[in-house]
């Protein structure tokens, strides 16, 4: 057999983690496996994170649209015909004189 048969068959046997410099091949290992739970983990988080943005835009979108449509309403029951046609059910109508202006004056002693 050639030497890169032996070589990739070795590596394929797995006798690189047990010849006598495996100690060293073990630490790398166990580092590269470190950086690869720490990469699953943040992509985990950062996936979370996006999917909680889209659920707050989405729910910010909704409330900017009660809030508009809040404010046609309130805007409708401000208008002077709208408070006029609850006055009238209630028995209230206009005066029909014209209010008097009251003016306060004060001396100071």
């Amino acid at each position: 057999m050639s030497k890169v048969k032996k070589r990739v068959y070795g590596f394929l046997r797995g006798s690189f983690l047990t010849d006598e410099s495996a100690f060293k091949n073990w630490r790398i290992i166990i580092f590269v496996v470190g950086l690869l739970l720490v990469m699953i983990s943040s992509s985990h988080k950062s996936d979370q994170k996006v999917i909680k943005i889209a659920e707050l835009n989405k729910l910010k979108r909704e409330l900017r649209a009660e809030y508009i449509d809040t404010g046609t309403i309130l805007m409708r029951m401000k208008m002077e015909s709208s408070i006029r046609e609850k006055a009238i059910y209630r028995g209230l109508r206009p005066s029909e004189t014209p209010p008097k202006k009251i003016k306060v004056t004060y001396k100071d002693n």
